[in-house]
């Protein structure tokens, strides 16, 4: 049992530097084996006890065989350690646990988890990107609500904002960041917010995280998704991202967006003369022919279907041109009895649906009937004109 140190002085010690059977000596650095802490040698009393100062000057009487001598920059005392607990960590004290004079302040361990670094593939340098829509209940394809994804097929992080247009005025439905290689899911919705999706945006910013990369310009890419194809079970195939069939809207293919964003005044002026003209580009048919035994044509009549670009036209304009095309179908095929035309439209404000039916009943009145077209197939977004 140790003697009570507590009433001794330090004149009751004697300096034994030169001698003790552990070849301490004063001014040595040690700690303790069976407790947390440790100092400076300071003083010795008899041949088994000693005196350590800690870094706060306060002195602690320990056996001479529970003292490890320590060396190296990384073992002096004076420096605080951590003493390492399953769960927590607390700072070793000098004094050890035995001394309440000095108050321990235990907290909690906090681990940093581990990130595997991605691997990038060779051919994710350019930016490719998809919107993806999935129905829930593929079984009750005509009542499904729908899933939409955003999917990312290059080494960029991309932070995005996913809005739609409705009467000129944008709503956000989905923001955030998407990892590389990798997809995301946005939003469920049902077939009667369709009219919602029939103009759609995404902004998106692209960057590396950690490494250098090759500068991308922040885009901003308007589509118009044919909705007509959400009432079409066919048009939901399989594909590399899901494990169920799925609709795929490219949005960006190799760092090209899929529809361009400014035109110049030039640009705009050819595009106006190729309509002046009736020049219509080979990459955008407006009108399919189904197998001749049909006999039946369909027409879409959305104006980013007839225009490559609507800058500086107003609503009236646009209807004007939706109207002509109109003409022009019902012109070209008024002698093709038994023939079905169906006019794609979309539900919209009814602007255009009206102006097409005040026509079918003056201008083509002993030409044609009418009536809405297969709502399975077009939902409430198409006309289907009958000729006589």
């Amino acid at each position: 049992m140790l003697p009570n140190f507590d009433k001794m002085r330090k004149e009751d010690f004697f300096d034994a530097s030169s001698f003790h059977p552990k070849k301490l000596k004063t001014g040595d650095k040690v700690r303790f084996l069976n407790s947390v802490g440790g100092g400076t040698v300071t003083a010795f009393r008899g041949k088994d006890q000693v005196l350590v100062e800690d870094k706060d000057g306060f002195e602690v009487p320990a056996l001479i065989s529970e003292c490890v001598v320590v060396g190296g920059m990384e073992h002096q005392i004076g420096e605080q350690k951590e003493v390492v607990i399953p769960g927590k960590t607390m700072p070793a004290s000098p004094n050890g646990p035995s001394f309440p004079h000095r108050r321990e302040s235990p907290s909690f361990e906090v681990t940093k988890p581990v990130v595997e670094p991605f691997v990038e593939t060779p051919q994710g340098e350019r930016l490719n990107l998809s919107l993806a829509f999935l129905p829930v209940e593929p079984q009750n394809f005509v009542k499904t609500p729908f899933e939409a994804y955003l999917i990312n097929e290059s080494n960029y992080y991309l932070y995005f904002n996913y809005m739609s247009c409705k009467n000129n005025c944008w709503t956000s439905r989905f923001h955030g960041m998407i990892e590389p290689d990798t997809k995301i899911f946005m939003e469920e919705f049902e077939k009667s917010a369709l009219n919602e999706l029939e103009h759609i945006c995404i902004q998106l910013i692209a960057f590396k995280e950690g490494k250098s990369f090759s500068l991308k310009n922040a885009m901003t890419i308007e589509l118009r998704p044919d909705t007509v194809k959400f009432y079409k079970l066919h048009c939901f195939t399989k594909n590399d991202f899901f494990d169920e069939e799925a609709l795929i809207v490219p949005v960006i293919m190799n760092d090209v967006p899929e529809r361009q964003m400014l035109v110049s005044a030039s640009d705009l002026q050819a595009a106006m003369y190729e309509k002046d003209s009736g020049v219509r580009r080979n990459s955008q048919p407006t009108i399919k022919k189904h197998e001749k035994a049909d006999n039946k044509i369909e027409v879409d009549l959305h104006i980013n279907q007839l225009l490559e670009t609507t800058t500086g036209l107003s609503n009236a304009d646009m209807l004007n041109c939706q109207l002509s095309k109109f003409h022009e179908v019902m012109k070209a095929n008024s002698t093709k009895k038994g023939w079905r035309i169906v006019f794609i439209h979309g539900k919209g404000e009814g602007v255009l649906r009206a102006a097409m039916e005040k026509e079918l009943k003056t201008t083509y009145k002993k030409l044609c009937r009418f009536q809405d077209a297969s709502f399975h197939e077009y939902g409430f977004g198409a006309t289907m004109v009958i000729i006589y």
